[in-house]
């Protein structure tokens, strides 16, 4: 948190003051000339209680001020923001590092695959749901879906059937087929077997541009009825 330090010239005696005391000075010299001489008074001695009171109260208050800024910008008393939550991810850092390391398949379709975690499981058959998690990117490695996130993961039936005749985008129900439970792959899905009418824009969700290649990185978690 940062202050604005306001001039030190509003601490010095207004200039209201200043201008009464020197029109009163004329007065005293002009009758002294008629009098006897006196010694001159000291400045405590001529000060008025009122004016002794105002600058003691703009004394006190410009303490209170430094004490109030001392405080609150000291580290002790320092506000601090909430950390932000990290992205929970299937793939991290220490992942991210060696990944590029790992064998990369094609299939005939243009689908390109990196096995992460090869399942020791069983593999899904054609009509079986299976339980995943997965996080989805686009090119440029923004996330656009995490069921993670969620907090739950998802139930998807896997059909086999290509483009056009899956529950969920071609791609992904491809490189799903050939796991075992217990895997976990990232999935490099070509545009033709992505979204063909893209996605719009959401909050904290880009847009996906229909047919542009997106990522995803899957965990098969089990399948009931095979396990």
């Amino acid at each position: 948190m940062s202050f604005a330090v306001a001039s030190t010239a509003s601490l010095r005696a207004p200039v209201a003051f200043r201008g009464k005391a020197a029109a009163r000075r004329p007065a005293r010299v002009a009758a002294s000339a008629h009098t006897h001489q006196h010694p001159r008074p000291s400045v405590a001695e001529t000060a008025s209680p009122g004016r002794s009171a105002v600058v003691d109260r703009i004394a006190s208050g410009a303490i209170a001020l430094a004490t109030a800024l001392t405080l609150a910008t000291s580290p002790a008393n320092a506000i601090s923001l909430p950390e932000e939550e990290a992205t929970k991810l299937i793939c991290d850092a220490e992942c991210e590092a060696t990944i590029n390391d790992k064998e990369l398949f094609t299939t005939p379709t243009g689908l390109q695959y990196r096995d992460i975690v090869v399942g020791d499981g069983v593999q899904p058959e054609v009509g079986f749901q299976v339980v995943v998690d997965y996080i989805a990117k686009n090119e440029q490695g923004q996330i656009f879906d995490n069921s993670l996130e969620k907090g739950k993961p998802n139930d998807v039936r896997i059909t086999g059937l290509g483009q056009g005749e899956t529950n969920v985008i071609p791609g992904l129900d491809e490189g799903i087929l050939t796991m075992r439970s217990g895997g976990v792959r990232r999935l490099y899905i070509p545009g033709d077997l992505a979204f063909p009418k893209g996605l719009a824009s959401a909050p904290g969700r880009p847009r996906i541009s229909p047919f542009s290649p997106v990522v995803f990185d899957v965990k098969l978690l089990y399948i009931p009825g095979l396990e």
